[in-house]
């Protein structure tokens, strides 16, 4: 468990692809349950901890996440999240190039809930909401290319969905169009980086999460950093 942010109120993880951060029908020990075990031991705690999960990402998905560990904490988190109030930037690698270098994503999504998937819809199709993101194109390999997206709504799958629509859908996510899975059953896409003031002291905070180690993710970061 990777900690990229720790303070009285707030835990921010790096999640790994593969893990939940709530519990589900699986069964699998969540990530938020992992944290409470660690807060417990390192801080010598007795009894419950508190530890309140302010969002989620998909579990195929990696990067920073979230937590609160004080209920003050997760209300006002919970406000910025909802008001748009944090500043979230995820990378993605595809196989093919959007339709330019730089620009706006916007569509209507509908979520089938039996599916758990969400799809493209007409304005106006009763229980659809609407998806806003940017995107730039930051480096390209001889077969992919990374794509840091700045998400302007908080939909189901938003960057999977309208990624998918626009032609390129992300390295490893089969349910929304790319022809084979990676070999540990995620996707490559990570949350990147996250920024808000802070719920309580009011400073700023922002974090940048590391992606998985491997082949491809490596050499993007070594691009990047270069």
């Amino acid at each position: 468990m990777e900690i990229l942010h720790e303070d009285n109120h707030l835990l921010i993880l790096n999640k790994a692809p593969g893990e939940i951060v709530q519990g589900d029908i699986t069964g699998d020990m969540p990530l938020v349950e992992l944290a409470k075990q660690h807060l417990k031991q390192v801080h010598q705690k007795p009894g419950n901890v508190f530890l309140g999960v302010t969002h989620r990402i998909d579990r195929p998905t990696s990067g920073a996440v979230v937590f609160a560990k004080t209920s003050k904490a997760l209300e006002r988190m919970n406000a910025l999240f909802r008001e748009g109030k944090v500043e979230k930037t995820y990378w993605a690698v595809t196989k093919e190039l959007p339709p330019s270098e730089e620009g706006v994503l916007e569509h209507y999504l509908l979520k089938n809930q039996a599916k758990n998937k969400s799809f493209v819809v007409q304005e106006g199709r009763k229980g659809s909401k609407l998806a806003r993101l940017s995107y730039r194109l930051e480096a390209s390999t001889d077969h992919y290319h990374l794509l840091s997206v700045r998400l302007h709504t908080g939909r189901h799958h938003q960057i999977r969905c309208q990624l998918s629509r626009a032609g390129c859908p992300i390295k490893g996510d089969l349910k929304y169009g790319f022809d084979r899975s990676n070999p540990d059953g995620g996707i490559h896409l990570h949350a990147r980086r996250v920024a808000f003031l802070h719920p309580v002291s009011q400073e700023r905070v922002e974090v940048v999460a590391a992606p998985p180690r491997d082949v491809l993710w490596d050499e993007f970061v070594k691009i990047i950093l270069k």
